[in-house]
């Protein structure tokens, strides 16, 4: 195997049991869905406990933000995801999208994954769905600069289709990192898939939005993604009461109230 790929599966490797070690597991199950490559390291044994089920969902009350983890910051996560290979996506992809926005931003906003847009300028959120996200940030008196926006996924999956559970996988230990690099005091999840992603849940986005939840010690608001409300212009008022619960906690006024 050449230096170079050797590195990046050492590099992918730490990160995977970083991530585990997060969630609770102290060790590579035997069998793990970690992609595997024929000859470069030996099969893993190694006894761990089960993974446990999603936390209970916390009031608001009980959510209590930690410090950032800072290992290398942002750019640091940025400089270990690379020229990303780990799944399929890298294939169509034109450009990677990491994130774009503050590193101290107080407020992240994470999305699905990248649309066509997207992919093109390597910029979260710019096409239509993204100048009504920028819509919404502007109402509740923020610039796109003072916080922070990624997705799940950092590739465009073909014709917009749903991301795939291995392309989840792969991505979520650097949004992880991400979010830890950042350390901001509320996640806005816009949408199904980010909900689901980061609160480890199927429960649809209609029941989770409106509420905060736990995510690492770190407020989470669910609500409907900008892309939805284009098709759905009647649920805008739901999610302008799910921003002003998060301009609440943040002690922020929109600026018409300023």
């Amino acid at each position: 195997m050449a230096t170079n790929e050797a590195l990046e599966l050492i590099a992918s490797l730490q990160g995977y049991l970083r991530d585990l070690r997060d969630t609770g597991v102290e060790g590579l199950p035997a069998g793990s869905v970690f992609p595997a490559v024929r000859g470069a390291v030996p099969s893993l044994q190694v006894e761990h406990p089960p993974v446990a089920a999603a936390e209970p969902l916390r009031t608001e009350s009980t959510i209590v933000p930690v410090p950032a983890v800072q290992v290398g910051g942002i750019d640091g996560v940025r400089q270990e995801l690379g020229d990303c290979r780990r799944c399929g996506l890298a294939a169509t992809r034109t450009n990677l999208v990491f994130g774009a926005g503050s590193s101290a931003a107080r407020l992240v906003f994470v999305g699905e994954a990248p649309g066509g847009d997207e992919d093109q300028q390597g910029i979260p959120f710019v096409g239509e769905a993204g100048q009504l996200l920028t819509k919404i940030i502007s109402a509740m008196g923020f610039r796109r600069d003072e916080i922070y926006i990624c997705n799940v996924l950092k590739c465009r999956p073909p014709q917009n289709r749903n991301p795939h559970p291995d392309e989840i996988q792969q991505c979520h230990p650097f949004l992880l990192r991400q979010l830890q690099a950042i350390g901001p005091e509320v996640i806005v999840a816009l949408g199904t898939f980010a909900a689901q992603t980061l609160l480890r849940t199927k429960e649809p986005i209609s029941k989770l939005r409106g509420v905060f939840h736990d995510y690492h010690g770190i407020a989470l608001m669910p609500t409907f993604h900008p892309a939805y409300l284009l098709r759905n212009a009647g649920m805008k008022r739901e999610v302008w009461e799910d921003m002003q619960k998060v301009m609440k906690r943040l002690g922020v006024e929109p600026p018409a109230k300023r």
